[in-house]
């Protein structure tokens, strides 16, 4: 992943809500647990209907080079063959994928 030709379609969770970004380059992350994505595309047509949410989307990534997104919010990640609008929904019926990266204190057995 991370072809310039190539373009990815990204939803994952943030703040209780669903985005769905495209992008150029995705990849593994050096910080455990992330995945890195940069590269956003956004709809620059000239459009005499402007889509809030992706103006919202827009003015929330102005000047974000690269993010990193943690592996459990990722909810897929598609390879399409061209961008589409990005959008923010409400994430009623999506939940995070439960994951313990760190054991709890009832692991740990004192000698």
């Amino acid at each position: 992943m991370g072809n310039s030709s190539e373009i990815y379609k990204i939803t994952f969770l943030n703040k209780g809500k669903v985005y769905e970004v495209f992008v150029n380059q995705v990849y593994q992350s050096d910080l455990y647990g992330f995945i890195e994505v940069e590269g956003y595309m956004f709809n620059e047509k000239s459009q005499v209907v402007v889509d809030p949410n992706e103006e919202k989307l827009k003015s929330e990534f102005n000047g974000v080079k690269r993010s990193f997104i943690p592996m459990q919010a990722i909810v897929r990640i598609d390879e399409v063959e061209k961008s589409g609008v990005c959008k923010i929904t409400s994430g009623d019926n999506i939940a995070p994928f439960p994951v313990s990266l760190v054991g709890g204190k009832s692991d740990v057995k004192d000698s």
